[in-house]
């Protein structure tokens, strides 16, 4: 029975830069890459070396803890370079794309016809496995193992978030043959949420769709498993993002995994925030080429709040779906905590005017208006965090590395991306995502 959802405890971050609903081609980059960071906590194991000829779809390293999960190359060309860090750790695997993609050929196939089994099989041999990761834990998806439920966001509430309206256009076909694959690995329900705006969803049997509403975070998933089926201590959940549900589906009907989508170029710092098509591990300067005005700004891979700083010499992030350019912070305010500043957004009111003008966007810097000191009682973290979960209890717990604790308060619940809103609203300037990361990590470590 389908749910609906409405999130009142949050914050929508309103800012300028909204990409323009419209979808360009860019040039193909020359260089692409794969980054085992981007899958948390997989020690990559090589297949192939520096000067290897690779088509798209080739596998080109595997998890030494599942070694049935094999990570493909996006494109086809050759092995540039496998950076290496302290120890030998694999940084990254640079690619020189050839100038048009030569495939890993896949049967096509009916997922209606196939078995869990079956399913299973054809993600981990065509490297779609890593588009499926778990809960507890946020981490890799383990191929050994059937969840209670699967889940997937068909709602993006993050700050300039790109509108899967734009993004999934024409892609109904995919959607549900992704969706019926999915429905074969569980014997429990596969749960999507979208907005009451979303043109998107194909009805597929196995399938229960909820409606979700209200402020971000609406659309992270642990804020729909929490309203729709919780998870209990011993539980697994998994979640895929709805993009990639599309990317599996065109995996069954072409027999090709094809890493090529639309993501959306949001922020001021570009002079035409739009949407483009990239393949997956594009290189961030030949994504913003011609589009990213001059002087101080930011880039960032994924949304303003959870993603990743980058160079133009960095790379698209795996599991982003839009790349974020604002002005760098790195200009202060004489007496800026005791002036009034109209122009700025704040969740407080001592000095800032935002409250009354609550649908004004802001051109927002990337400042941190404050250093970090020791956790301040405000309350402001329980007005942004819709979850049944005392945050900074949690984090405390974290921090003395109280398993007892950490259990107790909800641990397996969350994910960092979950605090994300508490860390921006936080006065005391701490890093909220990095803390439960360390947290999930210990966990995994202790508990397993």
């Amino acid at each position: 029975m389908s749910k609906d959802i409405r999130i009142k405890k949050g914050l929508d971050l309103k800012l300028k830069g909204e990409a323009e609903k419209t979808v360009s081609e860019v040039t193909r980059s020359k260089v692409y890459a794969i980054k085992p960071s981007d899958f948390h906590g997989v020690t990559p194991k090589m297949v192939v070396k520096e000067g290897a000829k690779v088509k798209a779809g080739e596998v080109i390293f595997y998890s030494k803890n599942d070694e049935a999960v094999k990570f493909v190359s996006p494109v086809s060309g050759t092995i540039q370079e496998i950076k290496r860090g302290e120890k030998r750790v694999i940084l990254e695997i640079l690619i020189i794309a050839d100038s048009q993609d030569d495939f890993v050929e896949h049967s096509k196939k009916n997922p209606k016809d196939l078995s869990g089994k079956e399913v299973k099989e054809h993600l981990l041999a065509s490297g779609s496995w890593p588009f499926i990761t778990q809960r507890p834990y946020d981490v890799m998806a383990n191929s050994a193992d059937t969840p209670k439920a699967i889940f997937v966001s068909g709602i993006n509430s993050a700050p300039l978030a790109a509108d899967l309206n734009v993004t999934l256009k024409g892609r109904q076909d995919a959607l549900a043959a992704g969706f019926t694959a999915l429905t074969k690995l569980t014997s429990g329900k596969v749960h999507v949420t979208v907005s009451p705006s979303a043109d998107f969803m194909p009805k597929v049997d196995g399938v229960t769709v909820h409606k979700g509403q209200g402020v971000h975070p609406v659309g992270l998933v642990s804020t729909q498993i929490a309203k729709i089926d919780p998870i209990n201590k011993g539980e697994k959940v998994w979640v895929v993002q709805i993009e990639d549900v599309a990317t599996i589906g065109d995996l069954f009907l072409t027999g090709k995994l094809n890493q090529e989508k639309v993501i959306a170029l949001a922020g001021t710092g570009f002079a035409k925030p739009s949407y483009v098509k990239v393949k997956a591990g594009a290189q961030i300067s030949d994504i913003v080429a011609g589009n990213l005005k001059e002087g101080g700004y930011r880039i960032i891979s994924g949304d303003v709040l959870t993603g990743d700083q980058k160079s133009k010499d960095g790379f698209l992030g795996f599991y982003h779906d839009m790349v974020t350019a604002i002005p760098e912070g790195d200009d202060y305010d004489f007496f800026g905590w005791n002036i009034p500043r109209p122009n700025k957004f704040s969740v407080y009111r001592a000095n800032m005017f935002s409250f009354l003008t609550p649908n004004k966007k802001y051109d927002l810097n990337t400042n941190t208006n404050g250093e970090h000191r020791a956790f301040v009682l405000t309350g402001e973290y329980e007005k942004v965090f819709p979850l049944d979960i005392y945050p900074m209890q949690l984090m405390k717990a974290i921090l003395v590395k109280d398993i007892d604790q950490m259990e107790a308060l909800g641990i397996y619940e969350v994910a960092p991306e979950d605090f994300a809103l508490t860390e921006y609203v936080c006065v005391s300037k701490q890093d909220h995502q990095r803390i439960i990361r360390q947290g999930l990590d210990v966990m995994i470590k202790e508990v397993g």
